[in-house]
């Protein structure tokens, strides 16, 4: 009998220790809000040079893994980036440095009081913005800003259609149609509200998630803004932002009291404690 002898295999070679740009990010505390902290933590690092204009950031998972959180932390941050002018992202391939000018230090003095109301004033605010915003949008949009419109949407739906809330992919496509704007102070006031936006669109679309008709609804209107953005038609553009938003208002006043009891009024709080700090 024959007896074949494996061939020994070679030990692993151990990697190289090597401290990654991520290692040198401090870690993230339970106190705070982590999609803040991560994004203050990369957007300094980004303005201390440790990654350069044109330079691709670690991957959302990379990011997940190094800090621990979830892809909505991790989205949610890079949201505030790309708001403050200091990341790009690019469809299948990642988030890469904008150039130093593009980026802006979100120093604006406004002083929110943050109560329930807040909410309210806030969709209030967005009716403004994001009605010229998307009217800029419709004059001014290159092709590529269009589908980098169009793929933010699409990312929203798919968002929700998993299961999710789609807060962050919410953000970015309003972030999206503000960067086909082509306004760098339109751009800077988002920046400023993004933090603010992102729980008072946390609450909006936690009561249009009670009822498959309102998501429809939902749906439909960010359909008739990227369409007419499209079309280039400047006033469909502009009215059809400002009703999403007269509409988002009306949902949550129509919104059962059994939500505000409980989902929305703690949401609600979270966003008063988050205006008061």
């Amino acid at each position: 009998m024959v007896v074949i002898q494996k061939a020994p295999q070679p030990e692993p070679v151990p990697a190289p220790a090597v401290t990654s740009q991520l290692d040198r990010l401090p870690e993230l505390r339970a106190a705070t809000r982590l999609s803040e902290q991560l994004a203050d933590a990369l957007a300094a690092a980004i303005r201390d040079g440790q990654w350069q204009p044109g330079e691709k950031l670690p991957t959302e998972g990379a990011l997940v893994e190094r800090f621990g959180v979830s892809r909505t932390v991790v989205r949610e941050a890079l949201s505030q980036l790309r708001t403050l002018g200091l990341i790009a992202t690019r469809q299948g391939s990642g988030a890469y440095v904008r150039a130093a000018e593009a980026a802006h230090d979100g120093s604006l003095l406004l002083a929110p009081d943050g109560s329930l109301k807040a909410v309210l004033q806030m969709v209030e605010v967005r009716r403004a913005l994001e009605a010229e915003s998307a009217g800029l949008a419709a004059a001014r949009r290159s092709r590529k800003a269009l589908q980098q419109v169009k793929a933010a949407v699409r990312a929203l739906d798919a968002a929700v259609a998993r299961g999710g809330d789609g807060v962050a992919e919410d953000v970015a496509f309003h972030a999206a149609i503000a960067q086909a704007a082509d306004n760098p102070f339109l751009l800077n006031t988002l920046a400023y509200l993004n933090r603010f936006l992102l729980d008072a669109t946390r609450v909006t679309r936690a009561n249009e998630a009670t009822r498959a008709d309102l998501q429809d609804d939902v749906r439909r209107e960010h359909q008739a803004v990227v369409a007419a953005i499209e079309a280039q038609d400047v006033a469909a553009a502009r009215l059809a932002a400002a009703t999403h938003m007269v509409n988002a208002a009306e949902r949550i006043g129509r919104a059962d009291p059994l939500f505000w009891k409980s989902q929305g009024r703690a949401m609600a709080e979270r966003l008063r404690d988050d205006l008061g700090r």
